[in-house]
């Protein structure tokens, strides 16, 4: 029990860590919605939708890999570090001579409006390329951060990020325009200050991303030029089919917000786009979640494999991962009514628009229910060197998305992408499920987990649906669910406070 309570722990740290700097980035989005109409909003979330997608090919799945293989050659672990940072510096070199040969081609590609002109597309893709470049050099010392057990210090570095991102946001919408309109060093800004231009959100990204590998440089100095062609050739073999199931995932994450804009009527489209990511940030709570837990849990999860009680432990931790994130589920959406301020645009015309989406929020959120039990899930192929799994996984799902999406969308708009979304995660939660009983069997508690969430959807549906988003009726029944849960699972509990 001592062992769960140090991952809960450090997962809590990295889970204070992770709130902290996204309710910095979550003050930004009513700035957002406030200042750019719906339209404008939809170019920043179809260009950070491809960001994602590129993050991960960038990567290539060496983060996990890295940690695999520092538990699998505890002997070889300066060389393992080496490597992986070896592997994604060659990648972001190549990335970036194949971004400026055709540049010219990616920025027609992406030029798909009349809301910014080709030249602002053309600044957008510089910006994140640069962004892309610098995010994928922080990777691998971020990861080793995390395998040294110092969630402090990876806590400090991501809350500088966001406030660096926040504080030159602020300055751009306010700062510079109130300077400029007081004729307070006026003379210094409007040369070349645009009020409202959306690309100063992507400059202030890139100059924290810089900030943020300037403070990783005691990790980058710790590389050494170590290269193992034989490590280099086990570990490509073990992350590629990773990669593959990183860039399938984010298709499943992102792909719809890129097809509400292909498949739409073009200003329909961005619109659709702008209100569907508007509404989407509402789940960031739960996201935060799935990403702390993801943070302490990859590293424990490798590290604790060769302990006999390790399905066990495994095990417990899916129970209360279940139970904690249904209650979220349930939480958010007890408290829409509040959370949808956060959203209300700049004017009743914009808060009218963006509020009609709010539909969305519960089953964006029931997806990432499926989401973050998948992640929890997929300790299995990990675990027994078989990522392939992950992969077909993966592919399924992003099979299962795009198809539907482009079924759907041209009728449904952004409804159908957030049902496609659910769709898609539930299934590789079940087929993942299925899988690893079958290849590494872990004792989960089947009729525990599937209650707790059943119990969930019931109650959500309850809240938004039958009291109609009614604030106190919600949290009533958020309470209920709790209470049930700590009775439910009392003596198991009492012994996990009373271990020293």
């Amino acid at each position: 029990m001592s062992t769960l309570r140090k991952f809960a722990g450090q997962t809590a740290i990295y889970g204070l860590s992770t709130i902290v700097a996204r309710l910095l980035n979550f003050i930004l989005t009513p700035i957002y919605v406030s200042v750019y109409p719906a339209k404008v909003y939809g170019i920043f979330v179809t260009l950070y939708s491809y960001v994602a997608m590129l993050n991960a090919l960038l990567a290539f799945g060496m983060e996990t890999t890295f940690f695999r293989y520092l538990n699998k050659h505890e002997d070889k672990k300066d060389r393992v570090y080496s490597n992986s940072f070896i592997i994604i510096a060659f990648l972001s070199a190549l990335f970036l001579v194949f971004t400026f040969l055709f540049l010219d081609n990616i920025i027609v590609w992406l030029y798909e409006d009349s809301v910014a002109s080709l030249g602002d597309y053309s600044a957008f893709v510089k910006f994140f390329v640069g962004v892309l470049v610098v995010d994928a050099l922080c990777v691998i010392p971020f990861a080793k951060v995390r395998a040294d057990e110092r969630p402090g210090r990876y806590g400090i570095i991501k809350f500088v990020n966001i406030l660096t991102f926040l504080g030159l946001n602020l300055a751009f919408i306010y700062v510079i325009p109130y300077f400029i309109s007081q004729n307070i060093a006026a003379e210094l800004f409007t040369p070349w200050f645009r009020e409202g231009w959306v690309g100063y959100v992507f400059v202030s990204n890139l100059i924290a991303s810089i900030v943020t590998l300037f403070l990783l440089l005691p990790e980058l100095l710790q590389i050494k030029p170590a290269f193992d062609r034989a490590l280099f050739k086990d570990m490509v073999t073990y992350s590629w089919p990773v990669l593959i199931a990183n860039i399938s995932f984010l298709i499943n994450e992102n792909i719809d917000k890129i097809f509400l804009s292909k498949l739409l009527p073009e200003l329909e489209g961005t619109q659709a786009v702008g209100i569907y990511g508007a509404c989407a940030k509402i789940a960031i709570f739960l996201s935060i979640f799935i990403q702390a837990f993801r943070l302490g849990a990859e590293p424990f999860f490798f590290s604790y494999a060769k302990n006999e009680k390790a399905p066990q432990t495994y095990a417990m931790i899916m129970k209360y991962f279940v139970i904690a994130i249904s209650a979220i589920f349930i939480g958010l959406v007890a408290n829409i009514e509040v959370l949808k301020y956060f959203i209300e645009g700049g004017n009743k015309i914009q808060e009218a628009l963006y509020w009609s989406g709010l539909p969305v929020v519960p089953i964006l959120l029931l997806g990432y229910v499926c989401l973050g039990i998948y992640m929890n899930l997929s300790v299995w192929y990990k675990l027994s060197d078989q990522t392939k799994y992950g992969l077909y996984i993966s592919g399924i799902g992003a099979v299962v998305t795009i198809v539907l999406n482009v079924i759907f969308i041209p009728r449904f708009s952004y409804m159908a992408a957030a049902w496609v979304s659910l769709a898609a995660y539930g299934t590789m939660m079940i087929i993942s499920y299925l899988l690893g009983q079958k290849n590494y069997p872990i004792p989960y508690n089947l009729k525990k987990n599937v209650f707790y969430l059943g119990l969930s959807v019931i109650m959500v549906y309850l809240s938004f649906v039958t009291f109609n988003r009614n604030l106190i009726a919600g949290n009533i029944l958020l309470v209920i669910f709790l209470t049930i849960a700590v009775f439910m699972e009392r003596k198991e509990l009492s012994l996990i406070l009373r271990k020293r």
